[in-house]
């Protein structure tokens, strides 16, 4: 195996499948993907765990692939979160600092941002992360990074998300029992955003819709800034549902049908091609018409779309939306349905791929919504890991500082210590040569006299 420290996980626990991408930054800034590894998600629905044992069965059965193609242990992995319970609100915070005539660093953003993670939510709830949008110096509004100015109160307007408690420590069960450590958690529509969506885009104004197996999530940018987000609980399994009940066949026909002759506009389907479909045991096949196929679908999206619609109606943006939508996820996978998000919002769609990030190495292989989410979190997870290097570097250049700065012994204490020890030695009488020989021969004579008249007395 190699070694996995230079290496990003990005682990997508959908409620279709889980996939597993192994990735890298390379020299020139691009992501390669080393290793895919993909499952069928049994455990999941609507984005939330509804059985442990079945999701960590499927997390590992990805691991594993993943590991065998890429021939990198997997043991650290990012997660992405999304389901109905994810709920978000605005909230203003701000930061009173001593010295106005200083300047704001670093430490303080991070500082307010932190503080931001305190808020009081209800019951049950758990904030997951929390984005600032604006910041205002000294009441100078619109500041996108108040670093290096002066001031004496920072305030800032924050994007807070929530969860639920308990769905977040079942994903965090999953990851624990299937044998990995969770290193961060990110929201799948803020991460897939980083692997579609230009800056342009997000200068100009666009809504993300990534539309999922059992939500489809929401992410509006302008002017750069994530300004909201919600979860739709309808996505692509809805519609297969909707096909199975409505021409009668299996989940997995109807699965079948919908990705590989579904369309969202029943007016580009021809009214006398129809698909063959096996029959069960003893039974004939069916033969089930793709116009009334169409219609099935395009009933269902249109649907979800005016919900969609509605949504970004709500968040007051849709008019300062310059790129339109921008749709990703495995539901957005279909033919015609960005003229249908056309017709139905009056706004410009496109279908949003991960491939802008990625170098040249298994581009094919990924060239498909469904892995907007894993490559957007492996793009999270090597920002926050170079994050993690930089700040432990400004400690160790701080931990440097300090020990340098630390005093040392004076020099002109240890050069007058000297100097007295010189002087005692200098006022002590020093004897000549000769007085030294004189001396030792008056010891000897005495000794002499002693042993030969010492009995005599």
């Amino acid at each position: 195996m190699i070694d996995s420290q230079e290496f990003i996980v990005g682990l997508d626990i959908g409620t279709t499948k889980i996939c597993v991408l192994v990735g890298r930054k390379n020299e020139h800034g691009k992501i390669e993907i080393v290793g895919i590894g993909k499952s069928d998600s049994h455990g999941v629905m609507r984005g939330v765990v509804s059985n442990i044992d079945k999701t960590v069965d499927a997390i590992k059965k990805a691991v594993k692939e993943a590991e065998d193609n890429s021939g990198v242990e997997i043991k650290n992995v990012y997660v992405g979160i999304a389901g109905q319970h994810i709920r978000s609100m605005q909230h203003r915070g701000q930061l009173l600092r001593n010295n106005a005539e200083t300047e704001i660093t670093v430490d303080e953003i991070k500082k307010l941002v932190q503080d931001m993670r305190r808020l009081a939510v209800p019951a049950g709830d758990r904030i997951i992360d929390s984005l600032p949008q604006e910041f205002i110096v000294d009441n100078e509004l619109g500041i996108k990074d108040p670093v290096g100015m002066c001031g004496a109160k920072v305030e800032a307007d924050f994007h807070i998300i929530t969860g639920q408690v308990s769905a977040i420590q079942n994903i965090r069960k999953c990851i624990e029992k299937a044998g990995l450590n969770l290193v961060e958690m990110f929201l799948e529509p803020h991460a897939s955003s980083c692997a579609v969506l230009s800056e342009d885009e997000k200068e100009a104004g666009v809504a993300l819709v990534d539309i999922g197996g059992g939500t489809s999530d929401i992410a509006i940018f302008q002017d750069g800034i994530i300004r909201h987000t919600c979860v739709i609980p309808f996505g692509g399994n809805i519609i297969t549902e909707d096909i199975k009940d409505g021409c009668q066949v299996m989940r997995a026909h109807a699965e079948l049908l919908k990705v590989r002759f579904g369309s969202a506009l029943e007016q580009e389907t021809q009214d006398n091609q129809v698909v063959s479909i096996p029959g069960l045991r003893g039974r004939e096949p069916r033969e089930i018409s793709v116009r009334n196929l169409s219609r099935i679908i395009q009933a269902r999206m249109e649907e979800m779309i005016e919900m969609i619609d509605a949504e970004i109606m709500s968040s007051s943006y849709k008019h300062k939306l310059i790129a339109g939508i921008v749709l990703t996820g495995g539901g957005s996978y279909m033919k015609h349905l960005v003229q249908l998000v056309q017709f139905k919002t009056g706004m410009d769609a496109r279908i949003g791929l991960p491939t802008e990030h990625l170098a040249s190495v298994k581009v094919d292989q990924l060239k498909h919504p469904m892995f907007s989410t894993g490559v957007g979190l492996i793009l999270k997870g090597i920002e926050d890991y170079e994050e993690k290097e930089r700040e432990q570097s400004v400690i160790s250049e701080k931990r440097k500082e300090e020990i340098l700065s630390q005093p040392l012994p004076q020099p002109e204490k240890i050069e007058e210590h000297v100097f007295e020890m010189e002087e005692e030695e200098v006022k002590k009488p020093r004897k000549s040569f000769f007085e030294g020989i004189m001396k030792g021969l008056k010891e000897k004579f005495s000794e002499e006299v002693d042993e030969n008249f010492g009995g005599k007395n």
